[in-house]
C-alpha cells in the first residue's frame, strides 16, 4: 500500500511539474525573481557588515556559511512541503476544499504534499548554494569525511524541522480556520534568526530558540563545529550534534499532531 501511495505521489508531482512548465518564460521569470529576492537579502546584510567588518566576531564568509545553509534548506523544505503552507492550507479549510481531499480514496498526506510543488523555490535553493560556495571559497575549513557526512545530516534536519512546523501550522487551521501569525514567526522568522550568529541576540531570544523552539541546534551549534570556532558561552560538548534529533523529533511530533487533527476535523460547512 505504501509503495502504491508513493507511486501515486510521484505521478501527482509529475502533473504539478508539467503544469508549471507549460509557460516556460513565466516560469523562468518566477525562478529569477525568487532567487533575486534571496540574493538581495543577503547582499543587504553583507553591505551592512562591511561597515563593521564583523558581527559578533563573525566575518562575512562565516555568516555566509550560516546563511547559505539556511537558504538552501528552507528553499528545499518550501519546495517539498508547500502543500502544508499554513496560509494556503487555511484557505482550503475555509473554502471546504479539504473536505474533498478526505472523500478521495487516496492517502490524505500524499494528496496534500503533492497539491503544491512550487518549482520557483529552486531559485532560492540555487542562491543558497551560491552563497554557501562563496563561504567555502573564502574560508579555510578543515574538512574530513565525518564533517562532510554531518553537513548533509544538518541540512536534512533543517528541512525536517521547518517542514514539521509547516505541518503543525496547517493542522492548527482545522480549529482557527485562518493561519495564525505565530506560525510565520516560527518558520520564516526562525529561518531568519538562525541565519545569523545566535550569540548576537538577547538572552531571552536565545533561550526561546533553545528551549521552546530548539532551532539553535540546527545551524548555529553545528556551524561552530564545522568552522572550529569556540562557543561564546558555555555549551555541552554534544550540543553541535543534536541537529538530527531536533529535526526528526519535530517532524515526528508534527505527524502525530496532523493525525490527531484529521481524526478530530470538523468541516467549516462551506
Amino acid at each position: 500500500m505504501r509503495v502504491h501511495t508513493f507511486q501515486l505521489y510521484l505521478r501527482l508531482l509529475g502533473v504539478q511539474i508539467r503544469s508549471q512548465m507549460q509557460y516556460r518564460v513565466s516560469f523562468l521569470f518566477l525562478l529569477f525573481g525568487t532567487g533575486l529576492t534571496a540574493l538581495v537579502e543577503f547582499l543587504s546584510l553583507a553591505l551592512a557588515m562591511l561597515r563593521f567588518e564583523t558581527i559578533g566576531g563573525w566575518t562575512i564568509p562565516e555568516v555566509a556559511f550560516l546563511y547559505g545553509m539556511v537558504e538552501f534548506s528552507f528553499g528545499t523544505m518550501d519546495l517539498i512541503f508547500s502543500g502544508f503552507d499554513p496560509q494556503e492550507f487555511g484557505q482550503k479549510v475555509r473554502l471546504g476544499a479539504f473536505d474533498q481531499v478526505l472523500l478521495r480514496p487516496v492517502n490524505v498526506t500524499a494528496q496534500v504534499l503533492s497539491s503544491r510543488f512550487l518549482l520557483r523555490r529552486i531559485g532560492k535553493m540555487l542562491v543558497g548554494v551560491g552563497i554557501f560556495a562563496f563561504a567555502l571559497y573564502a574560508l579555510d575549513i578543515a574538512w574530513n569525511p565525518l564533517k562532510l557526512a554531518y553537513l548533509l545530516v544538518v541540512i536534512a534536519s533543517m528541512v525536517m524541522f521547518f517542514g514539521g512546523l509547516f505541518i503543525i501550522g496547517a493542522t492548527v487551521t482545522f480549529w482557527t480556520v485562518e493561519s495564525i501569525e505565530v506560525i510565520n514567526i516560527l518558520t520564516y522568522g526562525g529561518s531568519y534568526v538562525i541565519s545569523h550568529p545566535m550569540h548576537i541576540f538577547q538572552g531571552w531570544l536565545r533561550r526561546f530558540f533553545t528551549f521552546i523552539v530548539p532551532a539553535i541546534f540546527l545551524n548555529y551549534y553545528p556551524a561552530l563545529y564545522f568552522l572550529d570556532k569556540p562557543a561564546p558561552f558555555p555549551i555541552p560538548a554534544y550540543a553541535p550534534f543534536l541537529s538530527p534529533l531536533v529535526g526528526v523529533g519535530v517532524l515526528a511530533l508534527s505527524i502525530f499532531v496532523w493525525r490527531f487533527g484529521i481524526r478530530h476535523y470538523q468541516s467549516t460547512g462551506t
